[in-house]
């Protein structure tokens, strides 16, 4: 007999229209005592506006092992034909590989890395798991960005996410100026939920990966969020790192310029926190994307 697991829907998305929704959880899951990598100065600012940096995560040698391993992993011509591996439409270069930390063990290091996961951990209050990685490749001359959105909103729409207890870092391999394609974000979003209008179409996850569509914020709501948040540019040398909360509205520009931008990402999430069903999918997406092994990273 098969059961389905019925969760309350706290955040209503992909319906007829767009709906806000006051955030219903918290930010910082972690008692302010309880002892991390990250202080309580960096974790009331992560509360206030959904993200804080680090200005070097890891050191330049280290930069220099995983920047060999995602030029391995790319130039793989087995790594390219794997579903997991994402090709830009026009250019036909790979644009991201996932579930890189079950690909490489050099990448699986990074994740059980304790000035990784540990900052997880103290963020999220509980043991974590991995619910997506990848690495991320805009080489220069045209690499196309990511469209503004709410990763939460698909985890939740799409992957079955209950709650919003789910963090993601960025570490750049390649240095973030202002004018290469940099990651965005509208500082303080977080705090409310944007529930997108239209219905998922199955299989959405083969044309989001390349260009998003369902779960994308009108215009309007854009306007209206840009206006009271304001937006923030993160650049930053090799070996830096963004943490940001999965509601936050974020984005990517195209890079146009000489100078590449590759980071490795990874979603953590609490094991407090296991997906369900989809929330407004009809199913969910690939385990490579989103994870339904919540074994706690050790």
């Amino acid at each position: 007999m098969t059961t389905t697991t019925r969760v309350t829907d706290l955040y209503p998305t992909r319906g007829a229209t767009e709906v806000v929704t006051p955030r219903q959880d918290p930010v910082v899951w972690g008692s302010p005592d309880t002892p991390g990598p990250v202080s309580a100065g960096d974790l009331q600012a992560l509360d206030r506006d959904g993200f804080l940096t680090v200005d070097q995560l890891i050191g330049p040698d280290e930069v220099e092992v995983y920047k060999r391993e995602l030029d391995r992993l790319v130039g793989d011509p087995a790594i390219r034909a794997d579903e997991r591996s994402i090709v830009e439409p026009k250019s036909q270069e790979i644009r991201s590989v996932f579930e890189v930390h079950k690909i490489s063990e050099v990448f699986a290091r990074l994740v059980r890395d304790e000035r990784v996961v540990g900052r997880a951990r103290q963020i999220l209050g509980s043991d974590v798991y991995v619910h997506q990685s990848r690495i991320n490749v805009k080489p220069g001359f045209g690499a196309s960005g990511f469209y503004w959105h709410s990763d939460f909103e698909t985890w939740h729409a799409e992957d079955g996410l209950p709650n919003m207890r789910t963090i993601s870092v960025s570490i750049a391999l390649t240095e973030n100026y202002d004018t290469n394609g940099g990651l965005m974000i509208m500082p303080g979003s977080h705090k409310t939920f944007l529930g997108c209008a239209g219905a998922t179409p199955k299989d959405n996850y083969k044309k989001s990966l390349q260009m998003q569509d369902a779960g994308t914020p009108s215009d309007e709501a854009l306007t209206k969020m840009a206006s009271e948040y304001g937006i923030k540019l993160f650049t930053g040398k090799a070996g830096s790192a963004t943490w940001f909360d999965c509601n936050c509205m974020h984005g990517s520009g195209d890079n146009i310029t000489p100078y590449p931008r590759s980071n490795v990402f990874i979603v953590f999430n609490s094991v407090e926190n296991a997906a369900v069903d989809p929330f407004a999918a009809p199913i969910r997406r690939p385990e490579f994307i989103g994870a339904r092994d919540f074994t706690p990273v050790k």
